[in-house]
């Protein structure tokens, strides 16, 4: 249960930011420091074997399994069951579906990846982690194997490696489109300054310039109200300039992001002068969407409807609730039989998984790119009257509004 600044009492709300930081700091560095290598290079010579579409796949699935993390065992348990239901959702192909266990352990992905190959594995489908993605891209080059990985994290994509998580840039960009359509051209990056906020304020910087928008200004934060008092004035006097049109917040941190927000709204900047945007879904937890700060600003999330029927089949086949990336196993394996199922003899090639019509995905359209990246059809929403309302739908197709 989240409660606000004004309801937690301070030496609380450091507690608690403080534990969320470690444990944020500690899954962050697991999955965005890449160690470099062919995983992280620009896409060359074409990669993956060729196939007989009449034949049985061989897939090899990598999850976190086996750390002795409860959260982690329940995603693992999801990543799995959904792959599951992928598998025997694909009419007109056959996927010959392996599960390995690495845990959270690089070395222990590596291994499990190269003894995956060794059973005649054709392509793989995780790991979760960008450093194991990375290592076991590395691994599989030379043995001319792609892997799809979970992460989200596009500073090891490419080469052999793709990404299915839903990028920041991904995001970064649906968001400030959707404000240069609506007049918002001015925009003012707030970061918090662990690895995460720093890849997700280059995100947006990024995707400012691509839409043909204007950094007002930029300010980075630590993960502590000490931190977050310090910079909310800088924020504050940027945003009553008359030069900023919107206010695009990378925070996630479980009590950081409300106390954040609440202390910019107290100084009088929340939606919609300037607009409120977040790189993060402000939806989730539920408790979030009563936070009177957070009404009228706007972030982005996958396609509710679709989503909603996936998660409903699901419980209904496996009793509980599927971990919020579960749907990432199942559009991989998705993707391969929808490629083998077209009689493609590359399905399981760099050029054939980049297909640029793409797949339809449990939380809508997606496409894996040439850089490794991963372009998601995601729509816009606000919270109004603590309800979430969408804004802009998510696009059925690539080439619509949404993109």
């Amino acid at each position: 249960m989240f409660a606000s600044a004004t309801t937690r009492p301070a030496t609380g709300l450091r507690r608690a930011l403080g534990r969320a930081a470690a444990i944020l700091s500690a899954f962050v560095l697991a999955a965005c420091d890449p160690t470099g290598g062919p995983a992280t290079q620009a896409r060359g010579p074409v990669i993956g074997p060729l196939i007989d579409p009449g034949q049985p796949v061989r897939v090899a699935l990598l999850t976190p399994g086996g750390s002795g993390s409860a959260d982690l065992e329940w995603l693992a348990r999801s990543l799995k069951n959904a792959a599951r239901m992928a598998a025997a959702d694909a009419q007109g192909a056959t996927i010959d579906l392996r599960i390995y266990d690495s845990g959270n352990s690089t070395a222990r992905a590596v291994e499990q990846a190269n003894a995956a190959a060794d059973a005649g594995a054709q392509i793989i489908v995780g790991p979760l982690f960008a450093e194991g993605a990375n290592a076991v891209g590395n691994a599989m080059h030379g043995r001319n194997i792609n892997v799809l990985s979970f992460s989200n994290n596009a500073e090891v994509a490419g080469g052999n490696v793709f990404i299915l998580g839903n990028s920041f840039a991904n995001i970064a960009d649906r968001l400030v489109r959707h404000g240069v359509r609506n007049g918002k051209r001015n925009f003012y990056i707030v970061a918090e300054d662990d690895v995460a906020g720093q890849l997700g304020g280059r995100a947006i910087e990024a995707a400012i310039a691509r839409q043909g928008a204007r950094l007002a200004g930029r300010s980075n934060h630590p993960v502590s109200i000490s931190g977050i008092d310090a910079v909310a004035p800088q924020i504050a006097s940027a945003a009553r300039s008359g030069a900023v049109d919107a206010v695009f917040v990378t925070g996630n941190n479980q009590a950081a992001l409300p106390y954040l927000t609440e202390k910019l709204a107290a100084t009088g900047v929340a939606s919609p002068n300037p607009q409120m945007m977040g790189l993060t879904r402000w939806d989730q937890p539920p408790a979030r969407m009563a936070l009177p700060q957070l009404q009228n600003g706007w972030f982005a999330l996958p396609d509710q409807g679709l989503k909603t029927q996936f998660d409903a089949r699901y419980r209904a086949a496996h009793g509980e609730q599927p971990h919020e990336l579960a749907g990432l196993a199942y559009d991989g394996i998705a993707a391969i039989a929808s490629l083998v199922r077209a009689g493609n003899r590359n399905a399981l090639t760099t050029t054939g998984l980049t297909q640029r019509s793409g797949f339809s995905g449990v939380g809508g359209i997606f496409r894996l790119m040439p850089d490794g990246t991963s372009q998601r059809g995601l729509a816009v929403a606000t919270l109004r009257g603590n309800q979430l309302v969408i804004l802009d739908p998510a696009p059925r197709g690539f080439g619509g509004a949404g993109f």
